[in-house]
């Protein structure tokens, strides 16, 4: 690369190899093993960050077995959200220097030392945040509000149902939702899961291993049903998810834990109810998208988390060299929050 595509003038000071997590195989988490490799460089509109840590999320469980393939241009190594320090810029980068502090939405490669972002999917730390804390943020944050608030409208005064309220998506979802002025309701799987989500604004969170959330929604809103539907189940939830919604309500589908291919459902809600049922997954959105997204969050959210009204709930901090473990953790759904890899 020439010295005119890429500038740092500290380039010397940076190492030529790192390391990464390396997936020989798809499968198990113990496919997952440390590897040394060449630093990435950054492309036109690129910035390089030295990573101090990176958020583990339900995607990267997909793409470690193989059912979430990365885009073509897309690094293979594991890891959408990274937090540390901009160490390199490519061509055309504005907006970022040398030094800066950043959290941001990778397409891939955030599971090691060092990782190219698009500037634009990146955001300066909230003011008193650390690496750890930023780590948490894009991934979840982004979605949400690509889906909770872009594509489903959710505005104030109005009803949500969250479902999966104690995954990191969860966590952060119920937090905009309340901040926004909307009220909350959401399904976990615990008692302790429940109270941790009624912590953190949910006006009613529901066990849905003892209770039918159709008909505590019902309760709930004096048979009116919810506004909008945040749903990661999928196939298992549709058709109840359907009966749950108000009249010109808003199913979005984020994920398909409870399987993509629905077997049998009553449609006729959707015309008599005039619902719309969207979805979206952030992988394929264009930059533009995604600089869409980032923006909104700088501009609407980061106020928000700097006075301390939303703040990403950490379940576990973990050394990079425990990924195996981290993934565990995530595939067992144990953790209320989020689950954070720490760089040394």
């Amino acid at each position: 690369m020439s010295d005119h595509a890429m500038s740092n003038p500290a380039n010397q000071s940076l190492p030529s190899t790192m390391r990464y997590v390396d997936l020989p195989a798809h499968g198990a988490p113990e496919v997952m093993v440390l590897a040394t490799g060449a630093l990435p460089q950054p492309r036109a509109g690129e910035i390089l960050v030295r990573v101090e840590a990176a958020g583990v999320n339900r995607p990267d469980v997909a793409q470690r077995q193989g059912a979430y393939p990365p885009p073509k241009d897309a690094s293979p190594v594991l890891g959408l959200e990274v937090a540390g320090e901009v160490v390199a810029l490519g061509a055309g980068v504005t907006g970022f220097g040398l030094g800066d502090r950043v959290c941001a939405l990778a397409n891939g490669g955030g599971y090691a030392e060092y990782c190219t972002v698009p500037a634009t999917q990146a955001l300066t730390f909230p003011k008193g945040y650390d690496a750890v804390k930023a780590a948490a943020l894009p991934e979840t944050f982004f979605t949400v509000w690509a889906n909770l608030f872009q594509m489903a409208g959710l505005t104030e005064g109005e009803t949500v149902l969250i479902h999966g309220g104690s995954s990191g998506i969860g966590t952060t979802a119920i937090q905009l939702a309340r901040a926004f002025g909307a009220t909350v309701y959401t399904t976990a799987g615990s008692a302790e899961k429940c109270a941790a989500c009624m912590d953190l604004g949910a006006a009613r969170a529901i066990n849905y291993k003892a209770e039918d959330f159709v008909e505590i929604v019902k309760e709930e809103t004096q048979g009116r049903g919810v506004d909008v539907i945040l749903d990661m189940i999928g196939a298992a939830y549709f058709d109840r998810n359907l009966q749950a919604l108000a009249k010109d309500g808003c199913l979005s589908i984020i994920a398909f834990l409870g399987g993509a291919t629905v077997e049998k459902a009553n449609l006729a809600p959707i015309m008599v109810k005039r619902l719309t049922v969207t979805g979206s997954t952030m992988r394929p959105r264009s930059q533009e998208e995604k600089r869409a997204i980032r923006d909104e969050l700088m501009a609407e959210v980061w106020p928000i988390i700097e006075k301390g009204e939303v703040a990403p709930v950490i379940h576990a901090v973990m050394p990079f060299d425990q990924v195996v473990e981290a993934h565990r953790l995530m595939e067992s759904s144990e953790h209320i929050g989020k689950i954070v890899l720490k760089l040394a």
